[in-house]
């Protein structure tokens, strides 16, 4: 279940792993709650890996790399993989993906957690008008696109 800003996102953790449970504590203070699915028995998809490696820009905040499984490979090996292997590898094995791993509504996806980024994704209100509808086509806009935009931002305690 999802409620506010976290609506729509999708996070893979451990409830073993100390990061993750700090990240749903953070969402808790913050009036949100997501369902955790377990990483180590259902990954995420090879598709969204792919999408996180290629908006990570690089491996490093992919890989769990002081986990077991990333040691029982060995970084030499590892550094060796094209990225199919490797993403096929992590989407094999849950246990080499950084987590907490959260899909968020607008499109980004966040590995590990720190704090900052996951208020700017979850509760700053532009990074929530990524996951609106595009306006309609047969619609005529009013004023012209030079318009300036003002939005008013509220804030009100979580709970």
């Amino acid at each position: 279940m999802a409620t506010n800003g976290a609506a729509g996102a999708i996070l893979y953790g451990y409830k073993a792993c100390g990061t993750c449970r700090k990240a749903l504590v953070w969402l808790k203070d913050h009036g949100l709650e997501l369902s955790m699915i377990d990483i180590t028995t259902t990954p995420p998809t090879p598709e969204l890996l792919r999408r996180a490696l290629a908006q990570e820009g690089g491996r490093s905040r992919l890989l769990n790399t002081s986990g077991q499984s990333y040691r029982a490979l060995g970084a030499a090996v590892v550094k060796a993989m094209g990225d199919g292997p490797l993403l096929q590898a992590l989407a094999a094995d849950g246990r080499l993906i950084k987590r907490p791993f959260l899909v968020t509504p607008a499109g980004p996806i966040l590995t590990g957690f720190r704090q900052d980024e996951w208020q700017q994704a979850l509760l700053c209100p532009l990074a929530l008008l990524g996951s609106l509808p595009a306006p309609r086509a047969d619609r005529s806009p009013q004023g012209s696109s030079a318009d300036p935009v003002h939005l008013s931002v509220r804030r009100y305690p979580p709970g």
